[in-house]
């Protein structure tokens, strides 16, 4: 009879994914891993196998938890709102970054996508999922006057995929504010209508935030 696991697995792949987010795969060990999740090498590998194994349950539970759950959030809000609040929450965890991990859905594109066809898979359809939120968000703001038709939506929809990837690797070495306010700016202009211009700049000026969870983006 299999013994019951003596820890929250959970808990457990959040520290897992912690370490990953912050080491990357290939300078996280085992032992950091096994260290980390505060478990032993031989529960680690009996409840989620390898290293690559473990990782790709630690990213998809980030995805979950980060960039499934904004988008989830931010449909609610009109369009173009939602547009700019995922801007400025992307950029806020950003700033507030102070080990510069960045984001792992980015970190996984350039560092395992590559040469991964099943990362290359789970990124590929990740950052369709975000576009496909742009998009769906432009077309709705289109519709109701909010954002300008000037441009198609899907086009609209991929440079602002394009600026988002930008800005979170931007962040690793140039995490200021201003920085990142500024490479976001531009294309948010964009969406803007002659007849309804912002009042208020594009970003307004922030208060300092505490420190956020470190298990979200």
């Amino acid at each position: 009879m299999a013994r019951p696991r003596e820890f929250d697995e959970t808990t457990v792949l959040e520290a897992a994914m912690n370490c990953f987010w912050a080491q990357g795969f290939e300078q996280t060990s085992v032992r950091d891993l096994a260290e980390r999740m505060g478990i032993t090498g031989a529960s680690l590998y009996n409840a989620f196998g390898d290293k690559r194994s473990l990782y790709r349950r630690a990213f998809v539970y980030y995805l979950a938890q980060t960039v499934r759950d904004r988008v989830v959030r931010l449909e609610k809000l009109p369009p173009l709102t939602a547009i700019r609040t995922f801007f400025e929450e992307i950029i806020d965890r950003s700033v507030d970054d102070e080990q510069r991990r960045g984001c792992m859905l980015v970190n996984t594109a350039l560092e395992l996508a590559p040469y991964d066809a099943e990362f290359q898979k789970l990124v590929a359809e990740e950052f369709s999922f975000i576009e496909a939120f742009f998009r769906r968000c432009v077309e709705a703001g289109q519709k109701d006057g909010t954002i300008a038709a000037a441009c198609p939506a899907t086009g609209l929809a991929r440079l602002l995929l394009s600026v988002l990837i930008g800005v979170r690797i931007l962040a690793r070495t140039r995490p200021q504010r201003a920085v990142l306010e500024g490479a976001a700016s531009s294309v948010l202009a964009l969406l803007g209508t002659g007849e309804q211009r912002p009042p208020v700049p594009l970003f307004a000026p922030r208060q300092p935030s505490r420190r956020r969870r470190a298990t979200r983006e």
